[in-house]
């Protein structure tokens, strides 16, 4: 039973503290939309995202107008097209053409991004996702709603070190192909370890091929009412602040939730997960930055900022837990620079340093997320990042992620402005030892031995 205190308590998370349901996605199969014929593919394709979330976005507005809780996102994600397109795809033009095909469905849906230009190579590479995985940069530049995931490694299978390789070259080539916006399509294209086949947020997401043939996944966040409840704890001790954030993300997850089974509803399509994971927006008030400095950091990236983290992502998960019974996708704390204000702020004084961050991965939710290097950055110093990224998400069995993004003809002091939800960003120095002779070497890091439990 809902009492009206609780009703009056999430108005005010909605109103004073950016409370928001981050995403409704739509995860759709394309098994059954598979042929020979590449022409026949894209228009199973079309036929089937356009039959299927043809009233996601109405839906979505719906909600919000009868509970009034923003729902910043609708999003559809779906089968690899690694997977998808290996029959009919004999060329990265063919991979292409699908990359035209999701980017039309995305338009004419009204939907931000759709995701699953993907390939699944944690082990090995069939020639049809290697083409996939070489047509990414043209994909990324010719169409503006499709995002790109390349998962090259799992604590089950070690790390895929050819297609670590490959990505830095593919990251380069991506960046280059739009440099003219600034290598935006970077900022579309993650690479993963430990890829989870649910996750609902963008550019990772894609729909596994253990999922229904259709699902709805939510992705929930309030970084500022986790701020405030923080704030309120000042001068406590951990036990009394761990358990004001587990309480906090107790009542988020219950709006995501009111939100998942309502759309489940109204679309009839069966409800699949929460994502709890607080992701930022530039927005003042909407910083994981800030709720980290509000347990006494000075900045982030201060001694103690792992320490503050690991907190966060815990206790969230704690409550997140207790507040549904279908928890999913990443799920915990977002600590993307160009998307945060805080982040943009550390890096801009000093305080926060790309080795910092990836000390930081070891315990949130993904990884270097967002993240400007300068456009001069070899592909194996980029591959190098991805491949330490990896083995940190190989060895403690969790999701890390990649998403990087070489400005060219930019360099250290200089910003590059992305717009809307993926902010600004001050360019980033990078380590220049070189790292190619480790990098060339090839072949798969074997999984660790913790990964033999069958």
């Amino acid at each position: 039973m809902i009492n009206l205190f609780e009703v009056a308590e999430t108005n005010k998370m909605i109103e004073q503290e950016n409370l928001d349901v981050r995403t409704i996605t739509i995860g759709i199969s394309l098994l059954d939309c598979m042929d020979h014929d590449i022409d026949v593919l894209c228009k199973n394709i079309y036929n089937k995202i356009t039959t299927v979330a043809k009233d996601l976005v109405k839906t979505g507005e719906e909600i919000e107008k009868k509970y009034g809780i923003p729902i910043v996102n609708k999003r559809i994600s779906v089968t690899p097209i690694g997977f998808v397109g290996s029959n009919a795809c004999k060329s990265t033009k063919d991979f292409v053409k699908i990359a035209k095909t999701l980017d039309r469905c995305a338009a004419e849906l009204k939907v931000n991004f759709i995701g699953g230009y993907s390939a699944i190579v944690s082990k090995g590479m069939t020639p049809a996702e290697r083409l996939l995985i070489e047509s990414i940069p043209e994909a990324m530049k010719v169409t503006n709603n499709v995002c790109s995931s390349v998962n090259v490694g799992s604590t089950k299978t070690g790390i895929n070190m050819d297609a670590v390789k490959l990505m830095g070259e593919i990251i380069k080539e991506t960046a280059d192909l739009t440099k003219e916006n600034d290598s935006i399509g970077c900022a579309k294209l993650v690479v993963l370890c430990n890829a989870p086949d649910d996750n609902p947020f963008m550019a990772g997401a894609f729909h596994g091929v253990s999922e229904a043939d259709c699902i709805i996944n939510v992705g929930v966040s309030g970084p500022g009412v986790v701020k405030n409840a923080i704030e309120k704890c000042k001068g406590e001790d951990f036990g009394k602040l761990c358990e004001t954030i587990k309480k906090t993300a107790f009542k988020i997850t219950r709006v995501g939730q009111l939100v998942a089974q309502e759309a489940s509803k109204m679309l009839n399509i069966p409800f699949g997960i929460i994502d709890l994971s607080l992701a930022p927006t530039p927005a003042v008030g909407d910083s994981i930055a800030d709720c980290l400095e509000g347990m006494g950091l000075k900045s982030v990236g201060a001694p103690g900022t792992t320490a503050a983290l690991a907190i966060l992502n815990d206790q969230v998960k704690k409550g997140g837990v207790m507040a549904s019974s279908y928890v999913g996708g990443l799920s915990g704390a977002f600590i993307p620079v160009s998307e945060d204000q805080g982040m943009l702020n550390a890096v801009e004084n000093g305080a926060l340093t790309l080795e910092k961050l990836e000390a930081m991965t070891c315990v949130c939710s993904v990884g270097l997320d967002m993240i400007a290097i300068p456009g001069k950055t070899s592909s194996a110093t980029i591959s190098g990042i991805i491949a330490d990224e990896m083995a940190i998400g190989m060895i403690n069995q969790k999701t890390t992620a990649v998403r990087i993004i070489p400005v060219t003809e930019k360099d250290v002091g200089e910003t590059v402005e992305f717009g809307g939800l993926l902010g600004y960003a001050p360019i980033m120095p990078v380590n220049e030892f070189d790292c190619s002779e480790f990098i060339n070497r090839g072949g798969r890091i074997p999984a660790p031995i913790h990964s033999f439990k069958n």
